[in-house]
């Protein structure tokens, strides 16, 4: 009623009150072009293409993911949430960060560019994979990108961070940034490797987005379906130094297969004691149709590929 009496004012007046600038449809702002005019530029709603879920989605018959402590499918073309559970719970990430470390790094910097190893790139948690960087050692951003991809290099996430962001915590502030931009507001990125921190965190749900917008570079898709990467970089006097590893990613390795219909393009592992077993993928069906699938703190390496291999299996049940 309020909102009556308001629009009968603008539009009649009352008593002594006048008003200079009349109400027109062909302004601007007008409510009037938003609801009635064709060619009117309007803004898009920001989920407009995204799967969006406010809690957990599941059949009766949907798999039992209880080892876990999160997962979900998304299918992209239909922008539907085929399975969710404990999606917006902020989980530590593993090296499921270095999706979003990538993905900075392929908008700030150049696959041709030459990055150096500083002392940043010594890093003694016990565990942690390491390429065996010194500091002087130089390679592309390419290379660098590969490595960090295939391989899960924590110190190569260091000496990508340190040369795009000038240094380890501008990066870390780039990463955020853009995880805001993106939607991901339950996520909080203290480093760009996904080592232990307790400050670390993101939720299945912002993965999926962070995910999604890295798959729209070539260069990303290209390395993510890579089973293994060979190339030598060099140390600070010039010396090659060979680098030789297989992919983390156990489906593309042939050790776990997915569901008949259903063919698992690429994606990124990670593990810690904190974190769990963590995997993330990008498949397609048997129509080329793409899905995003995640699960986040799986309690062991065969609970994590056992339970993507049912989430997979999930397609076009």
């Amino acid at each position: 009623m309020a909102a009556v009496l308001l629009t009968i004012l603008c539009f009649t007046g009352c008593g002594n009150l006048s008003y200079d600038m009349a109400y027109h449809v062909d302004y601007d702002v007008s409510s009037f072009n938003v609801v009635s005019r064709q060619d009117t530029r309007t803004a898009a709603p920001f989920a407009a293409n995204l799967c969006v879920t406010a809690g957990n989605v599941a059949e009766e018959d949907s798999p039992d993911m209880s080892l876990t402590g999160a997962a979900a499918l998304f299918g992209l073309d239909e922008k539907k949430v085929i399975y969710a559970r404990n999606v917006h719970e902020r989980l530590q990430p593993a090296s499921l960060t270095k999706v979003m470390t990538a993905l900075v790094a392929l908008e700030n910097g150049q696959l041709n560019q030459t990055l150096t190893a500083t002392n940043a790139v010594n890093i003694t948690e016990s565990g942690a994979v390491l390429c065996g960087l010194k500091s002087g050692d130089t390679m592309t951003l390419d290379q660098a990108l590969r490595i960090l991809l295939v391989y899960s290099s924590n110190d190569v996430a260091m000496m990508i961070a340190e040369n795009i962001g000038g240094s380890v915590e501008h990066f870390v502030e780039m990463m955020n940034e853009k995880a805001y931009s993106l939607g991901a507001t339950n996520t909080n990125f203290m480093n760009p490797h996904g080592l232990t921190d307790s400050e670390h965190y993101t939720t299945a749900y912002d993965l999926y987005l962070i995910f999604k917008e890295a798959i729209k570079y070539d260069t990303f898709n290209e390395i993510i379906h890579m089973s293994s990467y060979q190339t030598v970089f060099y140390d600070k006097d010039g010396k090659e130094k060979p680098f030789d590893k297989q992919t983390t990613n156990l489906f593309l390795r042939g050790n776990y297969q997915p569901p008949a219909n259903v063919t698992v393009i690429g994606g990124k592992t990670g593990t810690t004691n904190a974190a769990g077993n963590c995997l993330i993928l990008l498949s397609r069906d048997e129509n080329g149709s793409p899905y995003i699938s995640v699960i986040l703190r799986a309690e062991g390496g065969e609970a994590l590929y056992s339970g993507m291999q049912e989430l997979l299996g999930e397609i076009h049940k």
